[in-house]
């Protein structure tokens, strides 16, 4: 390649399979103080989940983990690697959680974010969120303290 190319690598979404959890932890330890585990990642999996990664070839760039219900999906974790967050991706993997959510008959999309969490909030508000309320005490927050969550739907 010369100076002025340069590579285009194809961003898609995979299903996430037991042999990726070892990547996708990696990922979900660099990016929170109170990460999932193994054993989180391979619940979802066995509980058949939606559960996607995005990839750029071969990169990780993101991750996440939705559980169907009647009529509505509840966002588990959404994850950007800490190397690509602020890069949109996690706007692409709200966008491609919605489509499929459509798809599977729901009204509604829920989530629930710490309450400090104010960058997340701004990315959820600005894809059409709302707050419709708040769970005392949901999160670990260390040191035996806990982090209230304030819970957002979509509906689609």
């Amino acid at each position: 390649m010369t100076g002025s190319e340069t590579r285009v690598l194809e961003v898609h979404f995979e299903p996430m399979l037991a042999a990726h959890l070892e990547a996708v932890v990696a990922v979900e330890q660099r990016a929170y103080a109170h990460p999932w585990n193994r054993t989180n990642f391979l619940d979802a999996l066995q509980s058949g989940y939606q559960v996607q990664m995005l990839l750029a070839g071969e990169v990780l760039l993101g991750y996440f983990v939705a559980m169907r219900g009647v009529d509505e999906v509840h966002l588990l974790n959404i994850t950007v690697a800490p190397d690509y967050q602020g890069q949109g991706w996690s706007r692409v993997m709200l966008d491609a959680l919605a489509v499929w959510s459509r798809g599977q008959g729901a009204q509604w999309l829920w989530l629930e974010v710490r309450v400090g969490n104010l960058r997340a909030m701004r990315v959820y508000e600005a894809h059409g969120y709302q707050r419709v309320g708040q769970r005392k005490d949901y999160y670990p927050a260390g040191n035996g303290q806990r982090e209230d969550a304030v819970v957002m739907g979509l509906r689609i």
